[in-house]
């Protein structure tokens, strides 16, 4: 399976803006600037994307790591708070509330932290990274 987005961007980077699309549509246009990643300027951000996928992604992977124990979940709620500093992402932390029927404490902790590990976004923030560049 591939997935896809689409960023496009006019301008200098602080002056400029951009556009993301993504595959499925949900994202179609949606704006993002220097004042929407630095500021607080109307729009979205790669490190409040990051964030959701990543918020996302662990919070399935949870859901399925519980269902192998046995478990079903009433309800997850993630937050994810990706961290930015000079230029770089530095960290990811997970912040999970769940209602789990059933569950001891151990097995919540050993399933959050099997989540943790194993959601592919995990993998990929520690992942190869390639590139292809044409110019047109």
């Amino acid at each position: 399976m591939i997935r896809h987005a689409t960023a496009v961007w006019n301008g200098s980077g602080k002056e400029g803006n951009g556009k993301l699309s993504t595959q499925s549509t949900v994202l179609k246009d949606t704006q993002y600037s220097y004042n929407s990643r630095f500021a607080e300027g109307v729009g979205t951000n790669p490190e409040e994307l990051v964030a959701a996928a990543h918020a996302g992604c662990f919070t399935m992977k949870l859901t399925f790591v519980l269902g192998e124990a046995g478990f079903t979940p009433d309800s997850l709620e993630t937050e994810c708070q990706i961290t930015f500093e000079n230029g770089t992402v530095t960290k990811s932390h997970l912040k999970v509330n769940g209602r789990v029927p059933g569950i001891s404490q151990e097995k919540w902790q050993e399933a959050v932290k099997n989540a943790e590990q194993n959601c592919p976004i995990s993998k990929l923030l520690k992942a190869e990274i390639s590139s292809e560049a044409t110019l047109s």
